[in-house]
Protein backbone atom coordinates (compact mmCIF):
# COMPACT_ATOMS: atom_id res chain seq x y z
CA UNK A 1 0.00 0.00 0.00
CA UNK A 2 1.17 3.50 -0.68
CA UNK A 3 -1.01 4.96 2.05
CA UNK A 4 0.79 4.22 5.30
CA UNK A 5 0.74 5.24 8.93
CA UNK A 6 3.58 7.45 10.11
CA UNK A 7 3.17 6.30 13.68
CA UNK A 8 0.60 4.49 15.72
CA UNK A 9 -2.17 6.56 17.28
CA UNK A 10 -2.17 7.11 21.01
CA UNK A 11 -4.52 8.59 23.54
CA UNK A 12 -2.82 11.96 23.23
CA UNK A 13 -1.84 12.06 19.58
CA UNK A 14 -3.89 12.01 16.42
CA UNK A 15 -3.25 9.32 13.81
CA UNK A 16 -0.81 10.57 11.19
CA UNK A 17 -0.39 9.00 7.78
CA UNK A 18 1.26 9.65 4.43
CA UNK A 19 -0.56 9.34 1.12
CA UNK A 20 0.32 9.79 -2.53
CA UNK A 21 -3.30 9.41 -3.71
CA UNK A 22 -3.59 12.99 -5.10
CA UNK A 23 -0.39 12.55 -7.13
CA UNK A 24 -1.60 9.19 -8.47
CA UNK A 25 -4.94 10.66 -9.53
CA UNK A 26 -3.23 13.61 -11.24
CA UNK A 27 -0.82 11.41 -13.23
CA UNK A 28 -3.59 9.34 -14.86
CA UNK A 29 -3.96 9.65 -18.64
CA UNK A 30 -7.43 10.64 -19.85
CA UNK A 31 -9.41 7.52 -20.66
CA UNK A 32 -12.95 6.17 -20.88
CA UNK A 33 -13.12 6.24 -17.06
CA UNK A 34 -12.88 10.04 -16.98
CA UNK A 35 -15.25 10.45 -19.92
CA UNK A 36 -17.96 8.33 -18.29
CA UNK A 37 -17.46 10.13 -14.97
CA UNK A 38 -17.92 13.51 -16.64
CA UNK A 39 -21.01 12.35 -18.53
CA UNK A 40 -22.69 10.84 -15.47
CA UNK A 41 -22.03 13.81 -13.21
CA UNK A 42 -21.70 16.74 -15.58
CA UNK A 43 -25.25 16.28 -16.83
CA UNK A 44 -26.29 18.40 -13.84
CA UNK A 45 -25.53 21.53 -15.83
CA UNK A 46 -27.66 20.25 -18.66
CA UNK A 47 -30.56 19.88 -16.23
CA UNK A 48 -30.09 23.42 -14.96
CA UNK A 49 -30.03 24.76 -18.51
CA UNK A 50 -33.18 22.82 -19.27
CA UNK A 51 -35.01 24.25 -16.25
CA UNK A 52 -33.93 27.84 -16.83
CA UNK A 53 -34.83 27.69 -20.51
CA UNK A 54 -38.21 26.14 -19.86
CA UNK A 55 -38.99 28.90 -17.38
CA UNK A 56 -38.26 31.49 -20.05
CA UNK A 57 -39.66 29.68 -23.06
CA UNK A 58 -43.02 28.88 -21.46
CA UNK A 59 -43.42 32.34 -19.90
CA UNK A 60 -45.91 33.34 -22.58
CA UNK A 61 -47.94 30.19 -21.95
CA UNK A 62 -47.82 30.83 -18.20
CA UNK A 63 -49.25 34.31 -18.74
CA UNK A 64 -52.00 32.88 -20.96
CA UNK A 65 -52.75 29.99 -18.57
CA UNK A 66 -56.34 30.11 -17.27
CA UNK A 67 -55.04 28.60 -14.01
CA UNK A 68 -51.91 30.66 -13.30
CA UNK A 69 -52.53 33.95 -15.21
CA UNK A 70 -49.01 35.20 -14.46
CA UNK A 71 -47.88 38.77 -15.12
CA UNK A 72 -44.38 39.72 -16.34
CA UNK A 73 -43.39 40.54 -12.78
CA UNK A 74 -44.66 37.17 -11.56
CA UNK A 75 -42.68 35.43 -14.29
CA UNK A 76 -39.61 37.20 -12.93
CA UNK A 77 -40.66 36.20 -9.41
CA UNK A 78 -40.80 32.54 -10.48
CA UNK A 79 -37.23 32.87 -11.70
CA UNK A 80 -36.34 34.35 -8.33
CA UNK A 81 -38.01 31.43 -6.51
CA UNK A 82 -35.91 28.96 -8.51
CA UNK A 83 -32.75 30.90 -7.65
CA UNK A 84 -33.72 31.16 -3.97
CA UNK A 85 -34.13 27.40 -3.85
CA UNK A 86 -30.75 26.92 -5.53
CA UNK A 87 -29.11 29.22 -2.98
CA UNK A 88 -30.53 27.49 0.09
CA UNK A 89 -30.12 24.04 -1.43
CA UNK A 90 -26.47 24.74 -2.17
CA UNK A 91 -25.81 25.82 1.43
CA UNK A 92 -27.60 22.88 3.03
CA UNK A 93 -26.34 20.18 0.71
CA UNK A 94 -22.88 21.73 0.44
CA UNK A 95 -22.46 21.42 4.21
CA UNK A 96 -23.74 17.83 4.10
CA UNK A 97 -21.50 16.95 1.15
CA UNK A 98 -18.36 17.85 3.09
CA UNK A 99 -19.58 15.91 6.14
CA UNK A 100 -21.27 12.84 4.63
CA UNK A 101 -19.48 12.40 1.31
CA UNK A 102 -19.81 13.38 -2.34
CA UNK A 103 -21.43 10.17 -3.59
CA UNK A 104 -24.25 9.99 -1.10
CA UNK A 105 -25.32 13.57 -1.71
CA UNK A 106 -25.36 13.51 -5.50
CA UNK A 107 -28.07 10.84 -5.28
CA UNK A 108 -30.10 12.78 -2.69
CA UNK A 109 -30.04 16.01 -4.67
CA UNK A 110 -30.92 14.25 -7.92
CA UNK A 111 -33.94 12.63 -6.26
CA UNK A 112 -35.14 16.00 -4.97
CA UNK A 113 -34.79 17.52 -8.43
CA UNK A 114 -36.69 14.71 -10.17
CA UNK A 115 -39.57 14.83 -7.71
CA UNK A 116 -39.93 18.62 -7.70
CA UNK A 117 -39.74 19.21 -11.44
CA UNK A 118 -42.24 16.40 -12.10
CA UNK A 119 -44.62 17.90 -9.54
CA UNK A 120 -44.34 21.32 -11.22
CA UNK A 121 -46.35 19.94 -14.11
CA UNK A 122 -49.29 19.57 -11.71
CA UNK A 123 -49.21 23.14 -10.29
CA UNK A 124 -52.73 24.29 -9.44
CA UNK A 125 -52.12 27.96 -8.64
CA UNK A 126 -49.35 30.56 -8.54
CA UNK A 127 -48.28 29.68 -4.99
CA UNK A 128 -47.85 25.97 -5.74
CA UNK A 129 -45.90 26.79 -8.91
CA UNK A 130 -43.53 29.07 -6.97
CA UNK A 131 -43.01 26.47 -4.21
CA UNK A 132 -42.22 23.68 -6.66
CA UNK A 133 -39.84 25.90 -8.61
CA UNK A 134 -38.13 26.65 -5.28
CA UNK A 135 -37.71 22.92 -4.55
CA UNK A 136 -36.47 22.24 -8.07
CA UNK A 137 -33.84 24.93 -7.59
CA UNK A 138 -32.85 23.40 -4.24
CA UNK A 139 -32.12 20.10 -5.96
CA UNK A 140 -30.02 21.77 -8.64
CA UNK A 141 -28.15 23.94 -6.11
CA UNK A 142 -27.26 20.86 -4.12
CA UNK A 143 -26.12 19.10 -7.28
CA UNK A 144 -23.70 21.92 -8.05
CA UNK A 145 -21.84 21.50 -4.76
CA UNK A 146 -21.65 17.70 -4.78
CA UNK A 147 -20.85 17.38 -8.48
CA UNK A 148 -18.33 20.24 -8.81
CA UNK A 149 -16.25 18.90 -5.94
CA UNK A 150 -16.38 15.29 -7.19
CA UNK A 151 -15.37 16.09 -10.74
CA UNK A 152 -12.49 18.34 -9.70
CA UNK A 153 -11.17 15.76 -7.24
CA UNK A 154 -11.05 13.04 -9.92
CA UNK A 155 -9.82 15.16 -12.85
CA UNK A 156 -6.02 15.30 -13.45
CA UNK A 157 -4.68 18.80 -12.79
CA UNK A 158 -3.52 19.40 -16.37
CA UNK A 159 -7.09 18.97 -17.69
CA UNK A 160 -9.02 20.62 -14.86
CA UNK A 161 -9.70 24.02 -16.41
CA UNK A 162 -10.86 22.82 -19.80
CA UNK A 163 -12.93 19.96 -18.35
CA UNK A 164 -14.63 22.21 -15.81
CA UNK A 165 -15.48 24.90 -18.35
CA UNK A 166 -16.74 22.41 -20.92
CA UNK A 167 -18.96 20.70 -18.38
CA UNK A 168 -20.41 24.02 -17.29
CA UNK A 169 -20.99 24.82 -20.95
CA UNK A 170 -23.31 21.82 -21.28
CA UNK A 171 -25.83 23.99 -19.45
CA UNK A 172 -26.58 25.23 -22.95
CA UNK A 173 -27.20 21.79 -24.37
CA UNK A 174 -29.94 21.65 -21.77
CA UNK A 175 -31.07 25.08 -22.88
CA UNK A 176 -31.30 23.84 -26.46
CA UNK A 177 -33.23 20.76 -25.33
CA UNK A 178 -35.63 22.95 -23.38
CA UNK A 179 -36.06 25.25 -26.36
CA UNK A 180 -36.81 22.38 -28.73
CA UNK A 181 -39.17 20.80 -26.24
CA UNK A 182 -41.07 24.04 -25.78
CA UNK A 183 -41.33 24.61 -29.54
CA UNK A 184 -42.91 21.18 -29.99
CA UNK A 185 -45.10 21.09 -26.90
CA UNK A 186 -46.31 24.70 -27.14
CA UNK A 187 -47.22 24.38 -30.81
CA UNK A 188 -51.05 24.62 -30.94
CA UNK A 189 -51.08 22.21 -33.87
CA UNK A 190 -49.39 19.52 -31.76
CA UNK A 191 -50.17 20.06 -28.06
CA UNK A 192 -50.15 23.70 -27.03
CA UNK A 193 -52.21 25.45 -24.42
CA UNK A 194 -52.42 24.40 -20.79
CA UNK A 195 -51.25 20.83 -21.40
CA UNK A 196 -48.23 21.95 -23.42
CA UNK A 197 -46.42 23.91 -20.72
CA UNK A 198 -47.17 21.21 -18.14
CA UNK A 199 -45.63 18.50 -20.31
CA UNK A 200 -42.53 20.68 -20.75
CA UNK A 201 -41.65 20.21 -17.08
CA UNK A 202 -41.82 16.45 -17.48
CA UNK A 203 -38.75 16.52 -19.74
CA UNK A 204 -36.39 17.13 -16.83
CA UNK A 205 -37.94 14.40 -14.70
CA UNK A 206 -37.55 11.81 -17.46
CA UNK A 207 -33.95 12.85 -18.07
CA UNK A 208 -33.21 12.69 -14.35
CA UNK A 209 -34.51 9.12 -14.15
CA UNK A 210 -32.17 8.20 -17.00
CA UNK A 211 -29.19 9.62 -15.05
CA UNK A 212 -29.69 7.52 -11.90
CA UNK A 213 -28.26 4.21 -13.26
CA UNK A 214 -25.38 6.11 -14.89
CA UNK A 215 -24.17 7.18 -11.44
CA UNK A 216 -24.35 3.83 -9.68
CA UNK A 217 -20.81 2.78 -10.67
CA UNK A 218 -19.10 6.02 -9.54
CA UNK A 219 -17.03 5.54 -6.37
CA UNK A 220 -16.65 7.99 -3.52
CA UNK A 221 -13.97 10.63 -4.05
CA UNK A 222 -10.64 9.20 -2.80
CA UNK A 223 -9.57 12.71 -1.84
CA UNK A 224 -12.63 13.05 0.39
CA UNK A 225 -11.97 9.64 1.96
CA UNK A 226 -8.33 10.37 2.73
CA UNK A 227 -9.17 13.49 4.76
CA UNK A 228 -11.99 11.72 6.59
CA UNK A 229 -9.73 9.07 8.11
CA UNK A 230 -10.53 6.41 5.52
CA UNK A 231 -7.15 6.13 3.70
CA UNK A 232 -7.44 2.38 3.20
CA UNK A 233 -10.75 2.71 1.36
CA UNK A 234 -9.32 5.54 -0.74
CA UNK A 235 -6.32 3.34 -1.54
CA UNK A 236 -8.57 0.48 -2.72
CA UNK A 237 -10.50 2.80 -5.06
CA UNK A 238 -7.37 4.31 -6.63
CA UNK A 239 -5.68 0.92 -6.91
CA UNK A 240 -8.77 -0.41 -8.70
CA UNK A 241 -8.66 2.48 -11.18
CA UNK A 242 -4.94 1.91 -11.82
CA UNK A 243 -5.53 -1.84 -12.28
CA UNK A 244 -7.97 -1.15 -15.12
CA UNK A 245 -5.29 0.95 -16.83
CA UNK A 246 -2.75 -1.87 -16.58
CA UNK A 247 -5.25 -4.46 -17.80
CA UNK A 248 -5.68 -2.37 -20.95
CA UNK A 249 -1.91 -2.10 -21.42
CA UNK A 250 -1.74 1.61 -20.54
CA UNK A 251 1.52 2.51 -18.83
CA UNK A 252 1.20 4.95 -15.95
CA UNK A 253 3.71 7.80 -15.62
CA UNK A 254 5.88 7.88 -12.49
CA UNK A 255 4.64 9.81 -9.46
CA UNK A 256 6.22 13.24 -9.70
CA UNK A 257 5.78 14.70 -6.20
CA UNK A 258 6.24 13.60 -2.58
CA UNK A 259 3.34 12.22 -0.55
CA UNK A 260 1.10 14.35 1.61
CA UNK A 261 1.35 13.96 5.37
CA UNK A 262 -2.10 14.22 6.93
CA UNK A 263 -3.62 13.78 10.34
CA UNK A 264 -7.04 12.34 11.02
CA UNK A 265 -9.56 14.93 12.18
CA UNK A 266 -13.21 15.33 13.00
CA UNK A 267 -15.57 17.05 10.52
CA UNK A 268 -14.61 20.69 10.13
CA UNK A 269 -16.72 22.92 12.42
CA UNK A 270 -18.46 25.89 10.82
CA UNK A 271 -16.34 28.31 12.83
CA UNK A 272 -13.18 26.95 11.20
CA UNK A 273 -14.86 26.91 7.78
CA UNK A 274 -15.65 30.61 7.87
CA UNK A 275 -12.28 31.49 9.40
CA UNK A 276 -10.57 29.67 6.54
CA UNK A 277 -12.78 31.28 3.90
CA UNK A 278 -12.89 34.86 5.12
CA UNK A 279 -9.69 35.26 7.15
CA UNK A 280 -7.03 32.87 5.87
CA UNK A 281 -8.24 33.15 2.26
CA UNK A 282 -10.05 36.48 2.33
CA UNK A 283 -8.54 37.71 -0.92
CA UNK A 284 -9.65 34.59 -2.74
CA UNK A 285 -13.05 34.97 -1.08
CA UNK A 286 -13.36 38.48 -2.52
CA UNK A 287 -12.44 37.25 -5.99
CA UNK A 288 -14.89 34.34 -5.85
CA UNK A 289 -17.75 36.44 -4.53
CA UNK A 290 -17.19 39.13 -7.14
CA UNK A 291 -16.97 36.73 -10.07
CA UNK A 292 -20.06 34.74 -9.09
CA UNK A 293 -22.16 37.80 -8.22
CA UNK A 294 -21.39 39.55 -11.49
CA UNK A 295 -22.07 36.55 -13.72
CA UNK A 296 -25.21 35.62 -11.76
CA UNK A 297 -26.76 39.05 -12.28
CA UNK A 298 -25.59 39.17 -15.89
CA UNK A 299 -27.01 35.76 -16.77
CA UNK A 300 -30.11 35.47 -14.66
CA UNK A 301 -31.29 39.01 -15.31
CA UNK A 302 -31.04 38.58 -19.07
CA UNK A 303 -31.83 34.93 -19.61
CA UNK A 304 -34.79 34.59 -17.26
CA UNK A 305 -36.46 37.49 -19.10
CA UNK A 306 -35.13 36.61 -22.58
CA UNK A 307 -38.56 35.54 -23.80
CA UNK A 308 -40.19 38.70 -22.44
CA UNK A 309 -37.88 40.92 -24.50
CA UNK A 310 -38.68 38.91 -27.62
CA UNK A 311 -42.44 38.95 -27.09
CA UNK A 312 -42.87 42.48 -25.71
CA UNK A 313 -40.38 44.43 -27.84
CA UNK A 314 -40.06 42.34 -31.01
CA UNK A 315 -43.59 40.85 -31.13
CA UNK A 316 -42.30 37.27 -31.37
CA UNK A 317 -45.16 34.80 -30.71
CA UNK A 318 -44.63 32.94 -27.44
CA UNK A 319 -44.73 29.55 -29.17
CA UNK A 320 -41.79 30.62 -31.40
CA UNK A 321 -39.47 31.79 -28.61
CA UNK A 322 -37.66 28.44 -28.60
CA UNK A 323 -36.30 29.03 -32.11
CA UNK A 324 -34.48 32.13 -30.86
CA UNK A 325 -33.10 30.29 -27.83
CA UNK A 326 -31.33 27.72 -30.03
CA UNK A 327 -28.71 30.04 -31.60
CA UNK A 328 -28.29 31.77 -28.23
CA UNK A 329 -27.59 28.36 -26.65
CA UNK A 330 -25.14 27.48 -29.43
CA UNK A 331 -23.02 30.56 -28.73
CA UNK A 332 -23.03 29.81 -25.02
CA UNK A 333 -21.96 26.19 -25.49
CA UNK A 334 -19.20 26.98 -27.99
CA UNK A 335 -17.59 29.59 -25.72
CA UNK A 336 -16.36 27.23 -22.95
CA UNK A 337 -15.72 24.43 -25.46
CA UNK A 338 -13.47 26.50 -27.74
CA UNK A 339 -11.91 28.83 -25.16
CA UNK A 340 -11.63 26.34 -22.30
CA UNK A 341 -8.24 24.93 -23.24
CA UNK A 342 -6.75 28.43 -23.09
CA UNK A 343 -7.57 28.61 -19.38
CA UNK A 344 -5.03 25.81 -18.84
CA UNK A 345 -2.47 27.06 -21.37
CA UNK A 346 -2.60 30.87 -21.26
CA UNK A 347 -3.64 30.89 -17.62
CA UNK A 348 -6.55 31.66 -15.34
CA UNK A 349 -5.79 35.29 -14.56
CA UNK A 350 -5.62 36.50 -18.17
CA UNK A 351 -8.46 34.41 -19.55
CA UNK A 352 -10.93 34.99 -16.72
CA UNK A 353 -10.43 38.74 -16.59
CA UNK A 354 -10.43 38.95 -20.39
CA UNK A 355 -13.72 37.11 -20.90
CA UNK A 356 -15.43 39.16 -18.17
CA UNK A 357 -14.21 42.42 -19.70
CA UNK A 358 -15.23 41.56 -23.27
CA UNK A 359 -18.68 40.44 -22.09
CA UNK A 360 -19.32 43.71 -20.28
CA UNK A 361 -18.17 45.90 -23.15
CA UNK A 362 -20.21 44.01 -25.76
CA UNK A 363 -23.38 44.12 -23.63
CA UNK A 364 -23.01 47.90 -23.32
CA UNK A 365 -22.78 48.29 -27.09
CA UNK A 366 -25.68 45.96 -27.89
CA UNK A 367 -27.81 47.55 -25.16
CA UNK A 368 -27.35 50.94 -26.78
CA UNK A 369 -28.33 49.55 -30.20
CA UNK A 370 -31.42 47.97 -28.62
CA UNK A 371 -32.43 51.20 -26.93
CA UNK A 372 -32.01 53.16 -30.16
CA UNK A 373 -34.02 50.52 -32.09
CA UNK A 374 -31.15 50.11 -34.54
CA UNK A 375 -31.33 46.31 -34.65
CA UNK A 376 -34.13 43.87 -35.44
CA UNK A 377 -34.84 40.62 -33.67
CA UNK A 378 -32.41 38.60 -35.82
CA UNK A 379 -29.59 41.06 -35.23
CA UNK A 380 -30.41 41.14 -31.52
CA UNK A 381 -30.13 37.36 -31.38
CA UNK A 382 -26.77 37.43 -33.19
CA UNK A 383 -25.52 40.10 -30.78
CA UNK A 384 -26.50 37.95 -27.79
CA UNK A 385 -24.80 34.93 -29.40
CA UNK A 386 -21.50 36.83 -29.61
CA UNK A 387 -21.78 38.35 -26.13
CA UNK A 388 -22.52 35.07 -24.45
CA UNK A 389 -19.84 33.20 -26.35
CA UNK A 390 -17.46 35.07 -24.03
CA UNK A 391 -19.84 35.39 -21.06
CA UNK A 392 -20.43 31.66 -20.91
CA UNK A 393 -16.69 30.98 -20.58
CA UNK A 394 -16.50 33.74 -17.96
CA UNK A 395 -19.40 32.35 -15.92
CA UNK A 396 -17.99 28.81 -16.07
CA UNK A 397 -14.62 30.06 -14.88
CA UNK A 398 -16.26 31.58 -11.80
CA UNK A 399 -17.37 28.11 -10.68
CA UNK A 400 -13.93 26.75 -11.50
CA UNK A 401 -12.33 29.46 -9.34
CA UNK A 402 -14.33 28.84 -6.17
CA UNK A 403 -14.03 25.08 -6.57
CA UNK A 404 -10.25 24.89 -6.85
CA UNK A 405 -8.92 27.70 -4.62
CA UNK A 406 -10.04 26.54 -1.16
CA UNK A 407 -8.93 23.62 1.06
CA UNK A 408 -10.18 20.14 0.31
CA UNK A 409 -12.02 19.74 3.62
CA UNK A 410 -14.34 22.66 2.89
CA UNK A 411 -14.49 22.54 -0.89
CA UNK A 412 -18.17 21.67 -1.31
CA UNK A 413 -19.27 24.18 1.32
CA UNK A 414 -17.00 26.83 -0.21
CA UNK A 415 -18.71 26.27 -3.55
CA UNK A 416 -22.06 26.51 -1.78
CA UNK A 417 -21.23 29.68 0.17
CA UNK A 418 -20.00 31.63 -2.82
CA UNK A 419 -22.65 30.23 -5.12
CA UNK A 420 -25.26 31.27 -2.54
CA UNK A 421 -23.83 34.72 -1.90
CA UNK A 422 -23.17 35.42 -5.56
CA UNK A 423 -26.41 34.00 -6.84
CA UNK A 424 -28.39 35.56 -4.00
CA UNK A 425 -26.98 39.01 -4.72
CA UNK A 426 -27.07 38.74 -8.49
CA UNK A 427 -29.60 36.06 -9.27
CA UNK A 428 -32.49 37.00 -7.01
CA UNK A 429 -32.33 40.69 -7.81
CA UNK A 430 -31.73 40.31 -11.54
CA UNK A 431 -34.84 38.51 -12.81
CA UNK A 432 -37.20 40.51 -10.58
CA UNK A 433 -35.60 43.82 -11.57
CA UNK A 434 -35.60 43.05 -15.28
CA UNK A 435 -39.14 41.74 -15.17
CA UNK A 436 -40.24 45.07 -13.68
CA UNK A 437 -38.16 47.07 -16.19
CA UNK A 438 -39.67 45.19 -19.13
CA UNK A 439 -43.13 45.67 -17.65
CA UNK A 440 -42.73 49.43 -18.16
CA UNK A 441 -42.49 48.91 -21.92
CA UNK A 442 -39.65 51.46 -22.13
CA UNK A 443 -36.45 50.42 -23.91
CA UNK A 444 -34.47 53.04 -21.98
CA UNK A 445 -35.37 51.37 -18.68
CA UNK A 446 -34.23 48.00 -19.99
CA UNK A 447 -30.96 49.63 -21.11
CA UNK A 448 -30.32 50.77 -17.54
CA UNK A 449 -30.53 47.14 -16.45
CA UNK A 450 -28.09 46.10 -19.16
CA UNK A 451 -25.64 48.79 -18.04
CA UNK A 452 -25.76 47.54 -14.46
CA UNK A 453 -24.96 44.00 -15.63
CA UNK A 454 -22.15 45.24 -17.88
CA UNK A 455 -20.66 47.34 -15.10
CA UNK A 456 -20.59 44.39 -12.73
CA UNK A 457 -18.78 42.24 -15.31
CA UNK A 458 -16.16 44.92 -15.95
CA UNK A 459 -15.60 45.40 -12.21
CA UNK A 460 -15.18 41.63 -11.80
CA UNK A 461 -12.59 41.62 -14.60
CA UNK A 462 -10.53 44.19 -12.66
CA UNK A 463 -10.75 42.22 -9.40
CA UNK A 464 -9.66 39.00 -11.11
CA UNK A 465 -6.78 40.68 -12.94
CA UNK A 466 -5.51 42.13 -9.68
CA UNK A 467 -6.03 39.29 -7.18
CA UNK A 468 -6.92 36.11 -9.11
CA UNK A 469 -4.93 32.94 -8.40
CA UNK A 470 -2.76 31.30 -11.06
CA UNK A 471 -4.11 27.77 -10.49
CA UNK A 472 -3.60 26.38 -13.99
CA UNK A 473 -2.07 22.86 -14.12
CA UNK A 474 -1.48 22.92 -10.34
CA UNK A 475 -2.56 20.06 -8.02
CA UNK A 476 -5.51 21.00 -5.84
CA UNK A 477 -3.40 20.42 -2.72
CA UNK A 478 -0.84 22.98 -3.93
CA UNK A 479 -3.44 25.57 -4.92
CA UNK A 480 -4.94 25.34 -1.41
CA UNK A 481 -3.18 23.47 1.39
CA UNK A 482 -5.50 20.91 3.08
CA UNK A 483 -6.49 21.83 6.63
CA UNK A 484 -5.47 18.32 7.73
CA UNK A 485 -1.99 18.51 6.22
CA UNK A 486 0.77 18.15 8.81
CA UNK A 487 2.71 21.39 9.12
CA UNK A 488 5.41 20.32 11.52
CA UNK A 489 6.33 16.67 12.00
CA UNK A 490 9.03 17.14 14.62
Amino acid sequence: MTTRALREPSTTDQHLYATDIPARLDRLPWTRFHTLLVLALGITWLLDGLEVTLAGSVSGALKDSPVLRMSNTEVGLAGGAYIAGAVLGALLFGWLTDRLGRRRLFFVTLALYIGATAATAFSWNLESFLLLRFLTGAGIGGEYTAINSTIQEFTPARFRGWVDLTINGTFWLGAALGALGSVVLLDPALVGGELGWRLCFGIGALLGLFIVPMRLWIPESPRWLMIHNQPQKAERIVAGIERRYRERGIELPPIDRPPLHLHARDPTPLREVFHSLFVDHRRRALVGLTLLSAQAFFYNAIFFTYALVLTDFYAVPSEDVGWYVLPFALGNFCGPLLLGRLFDVVGRRIMISGTYLVSGVLLTLSGYLFQQQLIDVTQQTIAWMVIFFFASAAASSAYLTVAETFPLEIRALAIAVFYAFGTGLGGLLGPTLFGALIETGERSNVLYGYLVGAGLMIAAAWVQARWGAAAERQPLEQVARPLSQVRDRR
